[in-house]
């Protein structure tokens, strides 16, 4: 599509005997927020770092902007900002002298005072890096690598060891840079942020790409049921349940959670519950998220800590 910033098709990666990436094809469009999904040895490093030119693909093809990776290697830096995990800066620098110093490195013609507001540091552009929390370290990270004005935005793990508040603090200027009309490729180990942040996601396991579409796309595909949470509702619950063929998902703490396979089967469910004067304290009906997702897509959980071991 004309509209495609990145398009990625073919590519394979290969250290020795280990093929780290198998042949993956996907497309990212201008001013979406791109969500790669996969777990530590998956592929995802390595994929990101050839996308960023840090690495130089065994084969296939890798276009940034309508430009190849491999011929155009100095045009497309001038065109990306990128944000590496745990990212760093010089202890004694404000805020503001620590985007001046980066837009000089990179003679970039920056407007710091426009980079700070869009990133909501203006009350801290006096204050020393070493004096400011996680959360505002990250979005002088994300400040960073937008002073050279890129057209593409990589955030590697932008929220990793925040802290809710800093982290939703951080998807405000990432869901702002959207608005300005940003694309942004982003890896994170985080579901929630995925599903609140990402217009498309991709999932890589073993290489692969084996997931790719929205949120709603991936889990109507892979879930034909409905998570149905009755608390409070004990053994009468369960019988119920059972009698109605409705697997029993768990049985925690009093919360008892069935599969129902779709809305007219909740109906029933509930009028038995009601027929049968079972009563409850709450009730909660939700499809599997994508956490679950994940997990039955790849048989792991998600690491909150660390990157890729490739």
């Amino acid at each position: 599509m004309a509209d495609d910033v990145i398009k990625v098709k073919d590519l394979v990666k290969v250290y020795g005997e280990l093929r780290a990436v198998d042949g993956i094809t996907f497309d990212i469009e201008k001013g979406e927020v791109f969500a790669f999904l996969g777990p530590n040895g998956a592929g995802k490093t390595t994929t990101v770092e050839m996308i960023e030119t840090l690495r130089t693909p065994t084969s296939g093809t890798i276009e940034i902007l309508g430009l190849d990776i491999k011929k155009d290697r100095t045009e497309i830096l001038k065109r990306i900002g990128v944000l590496p995990q745990e990212f760093s800066s010089f202890d004694r620098l404000t805020v503001e002298e620590t985007i001046k110093y980066y837009a000089d490195l990179f003679s970039a013609d920056c407007d710091v005072d426009s980079l700070i507001a869009l990133v909501n540091l203006d009350e801290h552009r006096k204050q020393l890096y070493m004096n400011l929390s996680g959360g505002l370290k990250q979005r002088v990270g994300i400040a960073v690598s937008l002073v050279n004005d890129p057209e593409i935005v990589f955030l590697d793990e932008p929220t990793t060891g925040l802290d809710p508040r800093a982290r939703h603090d951080v998807w405000n200027v990432i869901s702002g840079l959207r608005d300005e009309g940003k694309t942004i490729f982003l890896t994170t180990h985080y579901m929630e942020e995925a599903e609140v942040l990402a217009d498309y996601i991709a999932i890589i396991s073993k290489g692969k790409i084996i997931a790719y579409g929205t949120t709603n796309e991936l889990i109507d595909k892979h879930f034909k049921t409905i998570n149905v949470t009755i608390k409070g509702g004990g053994e009468g619950v369960v019988q119920i349940a059972k009698g109605m063929g409705m697997p029993i998902k768990s049985t925690e703490n009093g919360n008892i959670t069935v599969e129902a396979s779709g809305n007219d089967q909740i109906v029933e469910f509930l009028n038995n519950l009601k027929s049968k004067n079972i009563r409850y304290t709450s009730m909660d009906i939700r499809k599997p998220n994508l956490e679950e997702l994940f997990l039955v897509l790849t048989g792991e959980e998600l690491i909150t800590q660390g990157s890729d071991a490739e």
